[in-house]
């Protein structure tokens, strides 16, 4: 079986060092903060987590980018020539052009390079949802899966990976158009939060609100108690936007009340944390129906 190699991008939040042990080969997406750019490498080593949502709490403006062929098109290549193959995984398209890009650059290769095999599959994930079902797909060939029964693979449970979130900050939604100015006024004069997730084609909706912090962070748990497969096994996974103490209050329910085998933590990165704002806590497992 011809060695391959599973490429994403930097919107998967996964930790540095997992993604190393992963031997993933990772497309650093980008931000504009005060007309500088920045690289989201996983290890912050352009600009750290932390720093990034300070200037997100001081209202600097922030920018994402859509990412072009050309920057998929060298690392690719690099790897083909390597003598391996490649299966990327991709951000959802419903929430930004960044796979089409690299379904686009993995044609080309595949057409200039016919003795390897160049495979994309959107994920229609995101965050950490993105950066499960990467570790899934992970563990599918740590097993042996061959690269077409792993596409494969991807393709049939994509629309199992749950992603419930709640934000802190409803003027980072207002932004983003998601929310007129006058709800975001008086959701927060009444601290109600919304509850979202991410549906079938990948894009961002609003499923519920609850009065107040704790009340939404319980309420992403109470998703997982209806949607969840087999909690009990599964490692749950819990990405935030520069609010540890809530994702470790979110991981400690999950712990108590289903009794997870084990929850991965770690900070959204800049791209989605540029839209979703400082506060926001997400959370990510196996379940039916999305």
């Amino acid at each position: 079986m011809t060695d391959y190699v599973l490429m994403t991008d930097s919107s998967c939040d996964l930790p540095a060092d997992l993604a190393a042990k992963m031997d993933l080969s990772v497309l650093p997406l980008s931000i504009l903060i005060e007309d500088q750019q920045y690289y989201n490498y996983l290890d912050g080593r352009e600009i750290s987590f932390k720093d990034i949502y300070a200037k997100l709490r001081t209202k600097c403006p922030a920018k994402t980018s859509a990412v072009n062929i050309e920057a998929f098109r060298h690392p690719m290549e690099e790897i083909l020539k390597s003598g391996r193959d490649i299966l990327y995984l991709g951000f959802s398209s419903g929430l930004s052009g960044t796979y089409n890009a690299g379904a686009a650059a993995a044609q080309e290769l595949a057409f200039k390079h016919p003795e390897r095999k160049v495979l994309a599959v959107d994920t229609l994930c995101a965050s950490l949802g993105q950066g499960l079902i990467v570790w899934l797909a992970w563990q599918k060939k740590q097993a042996g899966m061959d690269i077409d029964s792993l596409k494969q693979w991807v393709l049939d449970n994509r629309l199992n990976i749950c992603h419930y979130f709640t934000i802190e900050d409803l003027m980072f939604l207002k932004r983003g158009g998601r929310i007129s100015g006058a709800t975001a006024v008086v959701g927060s004069m009444l601290s109600i939060k919304p509850v979202l997730h991410v549906d079938d084609e990948g894009h961002l909706i609003k499923v519920g609100t609850a009065r107040g912090r704790k009340a939404s962070i319980r309420a992403l748990a109470d998703e997982a108690g209806k949607r969840g497969i087999d909690l009990e096994n599964q490692t749950i996974f819990i990405s935030h936007g520069d609010c540890l103490e809530d994702a470790n209050y979110l991981a400690d329910i999950m712990h108590d009340r289903f009794h997870v085998r084990d929850v991965l933590v770690n900070y959204i990165g800049p791209v989605i944390g540029a839209h979703a704002g400082p506060g926001t806590v997400a959370m990510f497992f196996v379940g039916n129906p999305r």
